[in-house]
């Protein structure tokens, strides 16, 4: 997994730092909330980043290019398999397997955020072995890159889980729009969709899918309401932590976890929510700038344009299903709301970028190497 031959001190300089320092606030931001709702809970949370930082160390010395042409389709399956392990093996909660518990711990595993991963590496080990003609892929191309995003989506919808199914859906497909597909196909899917959108409404969606479609529409609920009063009554600059009643008496559900943003309105306000809005839209620049770079390094262009959909897609949807402009979805606000298997992935996936962005210079050091990394220059 280390190979001193393309390991040295100027490897270390191919690092993107500022990528990593931009993550930094948002986990201060956040342990510092969490810290506050429950002191058991950032006890845990520290663990996780601990955890986390292993994890990173580990991720940028596996010499992805190299392995990528056996380990990411092992990775692939082997998710597809964990997650349907989880009818069997998993435990019930809020009327659904989701997670699997670890033996001996209080700790539990959602293989279904590990999909967010594996379908990302997936595509990147794909694309790059079949790089999109000038004009981007054909309907042949489209659909067998589609059937690799589709089939993992289905097995997390039937589990129930429409957040996690749609946060690897569109992500997914977000790639495929950066990287290049021909437009009639968009044009032909949107059309397609405006037509079975009543049917996959009626006969596609579970009734408490339907419910919470309805509260949206019409009044929102408890959740909702209890998170707009703590938002409203934090105003500009926020209130002290005793102040905050919302989440202090517990009206505010999962304050800690999906309901998070809530919390920060009430306590930094305005002010706060506005700060680490900020703080997102920066990072999410900064990731389609590295995609956008990587020209002809399309296994770095996916996996950086996939983080960054990623990011977009859980900030905008968790944030506007708190402020009542879309239906609730367990969709966590990323690296920021409590839980450790979503953390981790994010963890692993900068762990990945971090190493494709140090080897850009190898020969040999990509998706189809079997053999060794050869440099393009003596350093």
């Amino acid at each position: 997994m280390f190979n001193s031959r393309v390991w040295n001190l100027k490897t270390f300089t191919k690092f993107n730092y500022l990528l990593m320092i931009q993550i930094l606030p948002i986990l201060v931001i956040s342990s510092y909330l969490i810290s506050e709702i429950n002191s058991r809970l950032f006890e845990k949370q520290i663990i996780y980043y601990a955890i986390g930082l292993f994890v990173f160390v580990v991720t940028i010395i596996i010499p992805w290019r190299i392995i990528a042409w056996w380990f990411i389709p092992f990775l692939y399956f082997s998710s597809l398999i964990l997650v349907e392990s989880v009818q069997f093996f998993g435990i019930v909660s809020d009327g659904a397997k989701r997670w699997i518990a670890l033996p001996g711990t209080h700790f539990t595993v959602q293989p279904s955020e590990i999909l967010k991963i594996t379908v990302i590496l997936m595509l990147g080990y794909v694309i790059a072995k079949n790089p999109p003609e000038k004009e981007g892929y054909d309907f042949m191309m489209f659909l067998k890159l589609s059937v690799i995003i589709l089939v993992p989506f289905f097995i997390v919808l039937i589990q129930p889980d429409l957040g996690t199914a749609l946060s690897i859906l569109l992500p997914s497909f977000g790639v495929l729009f950066l990287v290049g597909v021909r437009w009639r196909i968009w044009v032909i899917i949107t059309i397609v969709l405006a037509l079975c959108a009543p049917l996959l409404y009626t006969y596609g969606l579970k009734n408490y899918q339907k419910d919470r479609i309805q509260d949206f529409l019409n009044k929102p609920s408890y959740q909702v309401q209890q998170a707009l009063i703590a938002i409203g009554s934090g105003g500009v600059k926020g209130k002290e932590k005793e102040e905050a009643t919302q989440t202090q008496m517990k009206f505010l559900p999962v304050a800690s976890t999906d309901f998070i943003f809530a919390y920060l309105g009430e306590r930094l306000g305005f002010i706060g929510m506005a700060s680490v809005v900020f703080l997102y839209i920066l990072l999410i620049l900064h990731l389609l700038y590295i995609s956008r770079s990587a020209q002809n390094d399309f296994m770095l262009r996916v996996v950086a344009g996939g983080i960054a959909w990623v990011f977009f897609i859980h900030m905008g949807v968790n944030i506007y299903m708190i402020i009542g402009l879309a239906p609730v979805v367990g969709l966590p606000l990323p690296m920021f709301s409590h839980g450790g298997t979503s953390f981790l992935v994010f963890i692993f996936l900068f762990g990945i970028l971090q190493n494709l962005l140090a080897f850009q210079s190898y020969l040999g050091y990509n998706s189809d190497s079997k053999i060794s990394m050869i440099t393009k220059n003596r350093i």
